[in-house]
Protein backbone atom coordinates (compact mmCIF):
# COMPACT_ATOMS: atom_id res chain seq x y z
CA UNK A 1 0.00 0.00 0.00
CA UNK A 2 3.16 2.34 0.28
CA UNK A 3 3.06 2.58 -3.39
CA UNK A 4 0.54 3.01 -5.94
CA UNK A 5 0.98 1.42 -9.26
CA UNK A 6 4.54 1.63 -9.52
CA UNK A 7 4.40 5.49 -8.08
CA UNK A 8 5.49 6.42 -4.71
CA UNK A 9 2.75 8.41 -2.76
CA UNK A 10 1.85 11.81 -1.98
CA UNK A 11 1.80 13.49 1.64
CA UNK A 12 -1.75 14.15 1.08
CA UNK A 13 -2.41 10.29 -0.34
CA UNK A 14 -0.81 8.54 2.42
CA UNK A 15 -2.74 10.95 4.83
CA UNK A 16 -6.59 9.80 3.15
CA UNK A 17 -5.18 5.72 3.16
CA UNK A 18 -3.96 6.46 6.95
CA UNK A 19 -7.52 8.40 7.95
CA UNK A 20 -9.46 5.30 5.94
CA UNK A 21 -7.36 2.40 8.30
CA UNK A 22 -8.45 4.73 11.03
CA UNK A 23 -11.90 4.34 10.26
CA UNK A 24 -12.09 0.79 10.06
CA UNK A 25 -10.13 0.13 13.10
CA UNK A 26 -12.41 2.47 14.80
CA UNK A 27 -15.36 0.52 14.06
CA UNK A 28 -14.39 -2.58 15.73
CA UNK A 29 -16.34 -4.81 13.33
CA UNK A 30 -12.96 -6.04 11.56
CA UNK A 31 -11.74 -9.23 12.13
CA UNK A 32 -8.53 -9.66 14.00
CA UNK A 33 -6.04 -10.59 11.20
CA UNK A 34 -7.54 -8.09 8.88
CA UNK A 35 -7.27 -5.66 11.84
CA UNK A 36 -3.32 -6.67 12.06
CA UNK A 37 -2.41 -5.98 8.37
CA UNK A 38 -4.70 -2.50 8.50
CA UNK A 39 -2.93 -1.70 11.57
CA UNK A 40 1.06 -2.85 9.85
CA UNK A 41 -0.41 -0.75 6.81
CA UNK A 42 -1.16 2.50 8.87
CA UNK A 43 2.32 2.58 10.72
CA UNK A 44 3.53 2.04 7.29
CA UNK A 45 1.54 5.16 6.58
CA UNK A 46 2.13 7.03 9.28
CA UNK A 47 6.42 6.62 9.10
CA UNK A 48 5.94 7.72 5.64
CA UNK A 49 4.37 10.83 6.38
CA UNK A 50 6.26 11.41 9.13
CA UNK A 51 9.79 11.67 7.05
CA UNK A 52 7.77 13.57 4.45
CA UNK A 53 6.87 16.49 7.11
CA UNK A 54 10.78 16.21 8.34
CA UNK A 55 12.36 16.16 4.97
CA UNK A 56 10.03 19.74 4.12
CA UNK A 57 10.89 20.98 7.52
CA UNK A 58 14.87 20.79 6.84
CA UNK A 59 14.27 22.69 3.42
CA UNK A 60 11.88 25.33 5.65
CA UNK A 61 14.73 25.59 7.99
CA UNK A 62 16.82 26.64 5.54
CA UNK A 63 16.69 29.39 2.93
CA UNK A 64 18.73 30.07 -0.22
CA UNK A 65 19.92 33.84 -0.46
CA UNK A 66 20.92 35.68 -3.86
CA UNK A 67 24.55 35.18 -3.18
CA UNK A 68 23.95 31.49 -2.09
CA UNK A 69 24.48 31.66 1.35
CA UNK A 70 22.19 29.39 3.34
CA UNK A 71 20.67 30.47 6.85
CA UNK A 72 18.27 29.44 9.34
CA UNK A 73 14.50 30.12 8.51
CA UNK A 74 13.16 32.13 11.01
CA UNK A 75 9.65 33.50 11.25
CA UNK A 76 9.75 36.77 12.77
CA UNK A 77 6.77 38.36 14.77
CA UNK A 78 5.08 41.43 14.91
CA UNK A 79 4.91 43.51 17.80
CA UNK A 80 0.87 44.46 18.44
Amino acid sequence: MAEKTGKKLTFEEAMVQLEEIVEKLEQGDVPLEESIDLYQQGMKLSKLCHTKLKNVEKKMDTIMHEDGKEEPFVIQEEDH
